[in-house]
């Protein structure tokens, strides 16, 4: 079975997420060097991880337009796409608000020391990406929620009032 890939791109680090074969969790895999080929690395991830599709972070402004970085994240794409011989496919994917998410997620789990962040943070906004772009793949019928016939336990209990 095959994985999917995300990437979101930075000047400085990239961040890497990977699904699982069922294509149905993304789980953070690695952040690579921008500065540092990172083309030929993410070939061999691609390679090694039997990656069928590879899903981009896209860049855009909050009002929907392409700027300086979005034109920076198609150059890096072209250059992968030349590394992997054209042999997976790459689907753009809409970033925006993914780092802040991330950000967020690192706040509540009480991650606070810069370096500890530095090293995940890049990550974190890769598994958003992937984790909305699964999740839109499955559409609403696909998430994973209970069923009606699912009745969890503290439903059973009344409900107390504040005196």
């Amino acid at each position: 079975m095959s994985r999917i890939l995300a990437i979101d791109h930075g000047t400085v680090r990239i961040g890497l997420a990977l699904s699982d074969e069922l294509e149905l969790v993304a789980t953070p895999f690695k952040t690579l060097d921008a500065q540092n080929a990172p083309e030929r690395a993410i070939a061999r991830i691609v390679q090694e991880k039997r990656v069928a599709k590879i899903v981009l972070g896209m860049p855009f402004r909050m009002d929907g337009q392409r700027g300086d970085a979005a034109e920076r994240v198609e150059k890096f794409a072209e250059k992968l796409g030349k590394v992997l011989s054209h042999s997976i496919p790459i689907e753009f994917v809409d970033e925006r608000l993914s780092s802040v998410e991330a950000e967020a997620s690192l706040s509540r789990s009480g991650i606070t020391n810069k370096k500890e962040r530095n090293e995940v943070i890049d990550q974190l906004a890769a598994v958003v990406i992937l984790q909305d772009y699964l999740n839109t793949q499955r559409g609403p019928e696909g998430f994973l929620l209970p069923d009606e016939s699912f009745e969890p336990t503290w439903s059973n209990q009344k409900p107390r009032r504040r005196q």
